[in-house]
């Protein structure tokens, strides 16, 4: 719907506009009953996290349910079949595995020139012996020297950890007017029991709900006790986020009348507020982590450490804890404090042993909840179309035969379909199995059963009359009840010999299963147990007539999607029957909040001629936005706040007047799939602690409403807690630090095996192998040269490696800059208003200066805002272009830091050899920098084929550029190849490879030279079998007769990995595969002595490579920019620290979930 035609009048209900992009618009939607999709949900998510290759769904489903779960899973990226007819049609999914991988032989031609200057090279420095034998693979252990005990690798080099300290006496507190604050918050009246259980014991867990005062006044209480009784300490505290670290030591700082950097201040990436007098620090997650790799000895001198937010499970939080386990065996004195609104209790008190848990009561107000089916009926929903429903409802039972259905699963329903012979044979085998034989597997075909055969949850044994919850009971396998029991199993009903679950529970003495049976309401026993009660507790049963509305909404809106309409109509009914009250609105991500934002402002009649009454703000990571600190502030009277939010609101920002939440119950997760090594931005349903969590941004300052645009059936089959990190995370830099972290005889799968949730083993294993083939490990999983010094960096391993090749290669600046833009965020933001959409990317486009370059774009852009800034207009800069100022002073900030490390480990030097000048001889020369950038990003190559306009890779038959690349504008549309023909070569390099519905989409890509792939690209040491004679032209030769005087072509295949393969002739693959073992000789002897000065040898190999790539550039009509290797202006490092504390100070701080976030 366009803006201009839909500016009079509200939109209607069956012209709904869909908040995605077009690709989206564009698909059809399926409806089908909620119970159906919970279950393919189920199903679907167990499957991702199992070890499962292969699914099969029954054959009972209708087509449109098999539509429904073909979609689920090719957004997926599994591969999904239907076979049969009829009532023999059953539905296949299966996960990608390496027989899926394509496999590639490329023509590959150089100039003439090329030739010669490869001859020139190996004429004056022959290949010797010994280089030949660097860059074999051998199995012997390649231990580094730098990683013997004792030798050349200093810990304490490592780079953004926390400063050293030792202990002290706390000096006490001055009185502040904020006193009588502290002292009302509900932690208050567990002072003494909190400071003297953390005395006696040295993990405990606090659980305290929203509003407490469990994060500022739980350290305080540390401080406060230990000046009391004159005892040293020192006291780290970590948070998820650097917006919190900061705002959580600012106004604990203000609590004890102090500022920040006395007795309390923060730690966070590329700044730091702290003196020697600091005996509180709040630091993030990533900081303590670096400071961890400094190694046992860097918490000998802290007494406490708190880590908060333990429920948002991000990869870093769970590493910690795996290592902090450890430490507290090795340090008597450290004392571990988690804190958390909504933690997994159970997990942790198993994973640290017996330990105290602390339940602190919340401040806040009543708020009341309303779900799904309340919302409908408050805003009337299309009440006059139930009656049509129906009769469309009964038309169609009519018309089709009354097979069982999919949609008669059991998820907390009861069904009494009768089931044939073989499911009763099965199931009875099932149970049988578990209660005799407690075998835990047979839960498996139980659950599949249930789930895909519509087999009731309380089915009875037919002899026995022993139910699954009876077997799982008894046998004490508490996981499989809880899923049970989410399903709707009956706990009072009763087996042939009158017992109960519980009875057989008692019998067999599993008193773990008696206590969950305990704690569980029985669905469907709503006698003496009112309507509140049951609301709270998530299970009560629904009427009829809420069951028909439900079902309507279903078959008229699917809800893979965010109902904005709905949300529209609810927004007018919070305005039009209350005064006041801010409403804070959670959606999953940025379309929906701009297309949000787009009906209230400027669509929404009911809104929109009353503007003067509304303000509407939004909170979002990559929005350049200062709504953030307006946000917290109190409208003017009459003027009501609309905030629309992700779930940044969740935990990192606190808004104090918000009195209405409109929960979505979806949220953006991106997670990775190391089968087919893709990552995935999903949205996906909250968990129950999520939502727990953004009801409490409610009745902060009187009593509110929270209103879940989901169903009570839905909320209670939502996970009790989102998915860790950890298990859905690339683990390349986990498995990096896990070799500084562990002990040395530890495997890195041993280690992770000991986090709170391991990840699983095909996760670390493809983790450890990427690190293999990028030359960071050996094959014995020891660290290399070239390991010691990635961990070294604080980038990403592969952008590690892109900045030390840019060293050796001699272009570091234009590297150094796209670097550190990848590993922080794109500059570039997302436009508020969708208009400048289209403007935006043609800013983008502007400053690629025709070279197909996504990276060229991010450099242009960095250099342009540092003219703009020495001139003092960066901001009115960033403003035309679409820039986030914030952002660009943060990469101006890690590149100082990152320069700052290349320093101190020696790649970069004060004078003479090495110097600045010295590594930025090549920076003007945009064919090296792109070496470089392929040398990091290997294996992330797609091909593209110019004869029928498809882009793969080696996991992806068919990729699609990303709508904010450069190259979408080229993209193959239609089908048709002249698009495809327009691109100069047949090769390109991508930073993210991610997954939206059907699509495959490449992120931040640029085009290169297939000489540039077949040198720099692949690990270091590849075979002397890698270059080989063709085996068809070996068959040839067999065959061919000795007095033939027929001349054939003689060729080689030159093998760079499993995919890719170049065929040239036989001379230049021998010049070529030659000098690709001198560069990688280079590269591994300047690794392994930064220092050493260059031979006369070292600088003809970079001529002779500068030469090769530029004349190979230009025979593919690349086109070389001028200005690329500009500098910025030296900054010290002081003024670097300075920049970016005041960048901290005026400019909008983004907050976000990534791991980049974490420091």
């Amino acid at each position: 719907m366009s803006h201009a035609g839909a500016a009079s009048q509200k939109p209607a209900r069956n012209q709904k506009t869909s908040p995605h992009g077009s690709s989206y618009r564009s698909m059809k939607e399926i409806h089908i009953d909620e119970e159906v999709k919970i279950a393919v949900n189920l199903s679907l998510e167990g499957f991702r996290y199992s070890d499962q290759k292969e699914m099969t769904f029954p054959s009972s489903l209708t087509s449109t349910e098999r539509a429904f779960i073909h979609r689920m899973a090719q957004s997926l990226g599994y591969i999904s079949k239907s076979k049969g007819k009829g009532q023999d049609r059953f539905l296949t999914i299966r996960k990608k595995d390496g027989s899926d991988k394509p496999h590639l032989i490329i023509p590959l031609t150089l100039s003439h020139h090329s030739v010669y200057l490869i001859r020139c090279l190996l004429q004056r420095f022959p290949i010797s012996k010994r280089e030949r034998t660097d860059v074999q693979p051998t199995n012997k252990s390649g231990m580094s020297v730098a990683a013997e005990p004792e030798n050349s690798y200093d810990r304490n080099r490592a780079s953004g950890r926390l400063n050293n300290g030792i202990p002290m006496v706390p000096q006490r507190t001055v009185p502040s007017e904020l006193d009588n604050f502290r002292h009302s918050l509900p932690v208050y009246e567990h002072k003494e029991e909190i400071v003297q259980l953390i005395r006696e014991n040295k993990v405990v867990l606090v659980v305290g709900e929203t509003g407490s005062g469990k994060t500022t006044q739980i350290p305080q209480f540390l401080l406060d006790d230990c000046s009391k009784n004159g005892e040293p300490c020192r006291i780290f505290c970590t948070q998820p986020r650097r917006l919190a670290a900061i705002a959580v030591a600012e106004r604990v700082s203000a609590e004890r009348g102090e500022h920040v950097g006395q007795t309390v201040g923060y730690h966070i990436r590329l700044e730091s507020r702290v003196s020697p007098k600091t005996l509180l620090t709040f630091c993030t997650s990533g900081v303590f982590l670096r400071t961890l790799m400094a190694g046992d000895a860097s918490l000998t001198t802290v007494t406490h450490v708190i880590v908060d937010e333990v429920h948002e499970r991000d990869g870093l939080t769970d590493f910690l804890l795996t290592k902090m386990r450890d430490l507290l065996q090795k340090i008597p004195t450290l004392k571990l404090i988690l804190s958390s609104a909504a933690l997994d209790v159970d997990l942790f008190l198993q994973y640290f042993g017996s330990c105290p848990v602390i339940h602190l009561k919340g401040r806040q107000f009543e708020v009341k909840e309303l779900f799904l089916e309340d919302i409908l009926r408050l805003t009337d929903y299309n009440s006059m179309d139930i009656g049509k429903y129906k009769e469309e409802t009964q038309t169609s039972m009519k018309s089709t035969t009354s097979s069982t259905s999919f949609s008669n699963i059991n998820v907390n329903k009861n069904g009494t379909e009768p089931l044939e012979p073989w499911l009763l044979k099965e199931m009875d085998s099932c149970i049988s199995s578990i209660f005799l034989n407690e075998d835990q597997d047979a839960f498996i075909q139980l659950f599949n059963l249930i789930i895909n055969e519509s087999v009731n949850v309380d089915y009875a044994h037919r002899e026995t009359g022993t139910t699954p919850l009876m077997a799982a009971a008894g046998r004490g396998f508490i996981t499989q009840m809880e899923q049970l029991l989410c399903m709707g199993a009956d706990i009072n009903k009763k087996a042939s010999n009158g017992w109960t679950a519980s009875d057989f529970a008692k019998h067999f003495e599993q008193t773990n299963a008696v206590d969950l049976l305990k704690s569980s309401i029985p669905l469907g026993e709503v006698t003496n147990v009112d309507e509140l009660a049951l609301v709270q507790r998530g299970t009560a049963e629904i009427s009829t007539d809420e069951h028909e509305l439900l079902k309507l909404y279903h078959h008229k809106f699917d809800d893979q999607w965010v109902d904005l309409d709905l949300i529209m109509d609810l927004l007018h009914n919070i305005c039009s029957t209350t005064s006041d009250g801010a409403v804070l609105i959670f959606l999953p991500g940025y379309d929906e909040i701009v297309a949000l934002r787009d009906r209230i402002l400027y669509d929404d009649k009911r809104f929109f001629i009353h503007s003067d009454r509304y303000q509407v703000f939004t909170l979002h990571s990559d929005m350049q936005t200062l709504d953030q600190k307006k946000a917290m502030k109190t409208s003017p009277p009459g003027v009501r706040k609309i905030i629309l939010s992700t779930n940044i609101a969740e935990t990192s920002i606190t808004i104090n007047d918000v009195v209405f939440v409109i929960d979505s119950g979806k949220v953006k997760e991106k997670s990775f799939d190391p089968l087919s090594h893709v990552s995935m931005l999903k949205t996906v349903w909250i968990s129950k602690a999520s939502s727990l969590q953004r009801k409490g941004r409610a009745g902060r300052c009187r009593p509110g409403i929270c209103f879940h645009l989901f169903s009570r059936l839905r909320f209670n089959n939502m996970l009790e807690f989102q998915v860790p990190q950890l298990l859905r995370m690339p683990l390349q830099e986990l498995c990096l630090q896990t070799k500084l972290l562990a002990p040395t005889s530890c495997p890195v799968a041993e280690f992770l095996s000991k986090a709170p949730q391991p990840p699983p083993a095909h996760a670390v294993r493809y983790a450890v192998q990427m690190l293999k083939i990028i030359d960071a490990m050996d094959q014995h999983e020891d660290l290399t040269d070239l390991g010691y010094h990635l961990a070294d960096l604080p980038v990403d391993p592969h952008l590690g490696k892109m900045v030390l090749c840019g060293v050796v290669l001699k272009c570091l600046d234009p590297i150094l800059t796209i670097a550190c833009t990848l590993a922080y965020r794109d500059p570039f933001i997302l436009p508020t208003q969708s208009s400048q959409k289209r403007a935006a990317l043609q800013c983008r486009q502007r400053f690629t200066s025709s070279t197909f370059s996504d990276h060229m774009a991010l450099l242009r852009a960095f250099q342009a805002w540092q003219r703009a800034r020495s001139g003092g207009w960066e901001r009115s800069f960033c403003e035309k272009n679409f820039l986030s100022q914030a952002t660009m002073d943060m990469i101006l900030g890690m590149r100082t830091q990152l320069l700052g490390q290349l320093r101190a480990i020696g790649f970069v030097r004060a004078r003479g050899g090495s110097d600045i000048r010295d590594v930025n001889l090549n920076s003007e020369n945009w064919a090296v920098v792109k070496a470089a950038l392929v040398a990091g990003m290997y294996p992330n190559l797609a091909h593209i084929d110019l004869g029928t306009s498809l882009c793969s890779s080696n996991k992806e038959k068919k990729i699609h550029f990303h709508p904010t690349s450069i190259l979408s504008q080229v993209q193959l549309k239609n089908g048709t190849n002249k698009s495809a023909q327009a691109l100069p070569t047949d090769w390109l390099i991508y930073d993210e490879m991610s997954r939206g519905h059907r699509m495959a989409h490449v992120r931040c890509c640029s085009i290169v030279t297939a000489i540039t792939v077949a040198i720099f690209g692949g690990s270091a040491k590849l075979p002397s079998s890698a270059l080989h004679e063709p085996a068809s032209q070996r068959a040839a030769e067999c065959q061919r007769d000795d007095s033939s005087d027929s001349e054939t072509e003689d060729l080689s295949e030159m093998r760079i990995d499993d995919w890719i393969v170049f065929q040239l002739d036989s001379e230049a693959a021998g010049l070529v595969f030659e000098l690709r073992q001198k560069w990688q000789n280079l590269f591994m002897k300047r690794i392994r002595c930064p220092s050493k000065p260059w031979s006369q040898q070292d600088e003809t190999i970079i001529q002779t490579l500068v030469s090769v790539l530029g004349a190979e550039e230009q025979r593919a009509g690349l086109h070389q920019p001028p200005g690329i290797g500009q500098r910025p202006r030296p900054m010290s490092s002081e003024e670097g620290l300075k920049t970016s504390m005041k960048s901290s100070n005026n400019s909008p701080r983004p907050a976000t979930s990534t791991t980049n976030d974490k420091y």
